[in-house]
């Protein structure tokens, strides 16, 4: 048995266009200059707080940035319903995840910075709820590239890190595969180029959704 574990903003959604939106909006909130949509991009994947102390150019999350993360989740939803972006599935990932959960030997689950809240939104409105049965988030593990979501998903699931594989678009990504002892597959249809994700420690990197399958196989 192999569980295949799922980053989900740039790796099954294309999400970066609303999370730079609510960004801006936070930190014109607070006073602070926009950031550029490059700057949002290198910080998916990375719980709320410790994302907007980096982008402040802060080394940790102190009371403002943790204010400033309080202030996204307020104000997340407004946002998301009136600016016109969304979340959508990348090309061929659907295909992708019907052909794994068809099979025996494989479970799936999703590993995010994202809250409990967010993934599950995303799930439920693309109809994905039911492929992944182990799903760790911001809300119940330390940030990512801790290893925390990859070895609880492995604990619940009872199925050791070795047989497990990591597949996202961020350095943090395969950052924490590795520290966990999973094999970390890296995809070039997100936020990091696969220069970056080599250096971060990928055991492969893909160009398309349809080249998993090869890997997973």
């Amino acid at each position: 048995m192999k569980l295949v574990l799922f980053d989900c903003d740039g790796t099954l959604v294309d999400s970066a266009g609303l999370i730079h939106e609510v960004m801006r909006h936070t930190f014109i909130a607070f006073g602070k200059p926009e950031p550029t949509l490059e700057t949002t991009k290198s910080i998916i994947g990375l719980t709320l707080d410790i994302a907007i102390a980096r982008m402040d150019g802060k080394p940790h999350a102190d009371d403002e940035a943790v204010a400033m993360a309080s202030h996204y989740k307020s104000i997340f939803s407004d946002v998301r319903r009136n600016s016109g972006f969304g979340e959508i599935m990348f090309d061929g990932i659907r295909e992708v995840l019907d052909a794994l959960i068809a099979r025996e030997d494989i479970w799936l689950g999703a590993v995010t910075g994202k809250s409990r809240r967010g993934l599950e939104m995303i799930l439920e409105g693309h109809g994905l709820k039911p492929h992944f049965l182990f799903c760790r988030t911001a809300d119940e593990c330390p940030s990512k590239p801790h290893p925390a979501m990859v070895n609880e998903c492995c604990d619940e699931a009872g199925i050791a890190t070795r047989e497990t594989i990591v597949i996202g678009d961020a350095i943090y990504d395969m950052q924490m595969a590795k520290a966990a002892g999973a094999t970390a597959i890296g995809v070039a249809w997100g936020y990091a180029n696969a220069d970056e994700l080599w250096k971060a420690g990928a055991d492969a990197v893909v160009e398309r959704p349809a080249d998993l399958l090869a890997y997973i196989h």
